[in-house]
């Protein structure tokens, strides 16, 4: 079942995969295996970093076999629109149904800095090619024998500092064909709140699912903070994780709070282990979730 589906009908919990760099699936099982009875659907991420490793669509099939719904992230950055349209028709065919559009990571962080990047769609632009496909239209006009259906989902970054902004693309994002919301890493719940409140003044009716990454360490509290934008770790947190005994049980604590806190704003959750993948049950237990 979609997303968009079951965000109409209960708390939803998604998570995050990263493909391998190789064609070793081992370690892609493992990691999805502590995340089949906790969640709805797992994100299968497109070159995330600008690091270059398996294809979504391929890790996406092989989820769906594995018995988990997937979501195909696809990102502007390295495909232009007719490779696009092609791996909406690809997925649909192979039974995926959810799919989160992405702008993508700038090239130059990843492994492949002096590759060319292509952006031949902005994100609100593709949703609007989904769309269409769906309709049984390429982006010409040309009829398709056989339309695909999909739950649109975008991304969304509601602690930033710049509401105004965030709303407006937000807005245009819901207006071009968006049906469900992932966040960027909450932290900072008094900005959120103050997002949420504003989203629904708006009169915004598409499901929001927040993010919760897993703090690993200070250092990467601190990083984040310092890299990347709509980031806010408060100093106690922080603090938190620099005095704590045990960084695991901490890291799993910080998640429960958040998703506790956050819990009455949105319609679901989106869980970012990072490779801790193996705390995702604990999480969900203690956080007292139901599938």
């Amino acid at each position: 079942m979609e997303i968009q589906t079951l965000t109409k009908e209960k708390f939803v919990i998604t998570a995050e995969l990263g493909p391998p760099k190789g064609t070793n699936l081992e370690p892609f099982f493992k990691q999805a295996a502590y995340l089949k009875h906790c969640v709805h659907a797992v994100n299968v991420t497109d070159q995330q970093s600008a690091l270059m490793k398996m294809g979504s669509l391929a890790c996406c099939h092989l989820l769906k076999d594995f018995g988990i719904e997937p979501v195909l992230q696809i990102t502007c950055r390295d495909k232009n629109r007719l490779a696009i349209q092609s791996e909406i028709l690809s997925a649909a065919a192979l039974g995926i149904q959810n799919v989160l559009v992405l702008t993508g990571d700038p090239i130059a962080i990843g492994d492949h800095p002096n590759a060319k990047p292509v952006f031949d769609l902005d994100a609100a632009e593709l949703m609007s090619v989904i769309k269409k496909l769906e309709e049984g239209y390429d982006s010409t006009g040309h009829a398709l024998d056989g339309a695909p259906k999909m739950a649109i989902g975008a991304a969304l970054n509601p602690c930033v500092e710049d509401i105004e902004t965030e709303i407006s693309k937000t807005r245009k994002k819901i207006e071009k064909g968006a049906e469900f919301f992932q966040t960027q890493g909450v932290f900072d719940l008094e900005r959120f709140k103050r997002f949420m409140d504003r989203y629904q003044k708006e009169g915004f009716h598409v499901p929001v699912l927040a993010g919760i990454i897993l703090l690993k360490s200070s250092k990467m509290a601190h990083f984040m903070n310092e890299k990347i934008p709509g980031i806010f770790i408060p100093k106690p947190m922080i603090e938190r994780l620099d005095t704590c005994p045990d960084k695991r049980r901490e890291c799993i604590d910080i998640a429960v709070e958040l998703i506790q806190t956050v819990k009455p704003y949105c319609q679901g959750i989106h869980l970012m282990a990072i490779g801790w993948e193996e705390l995702i049950p604990d999480v969900y237990a203690a956080a007292h979730l139901h599938r």
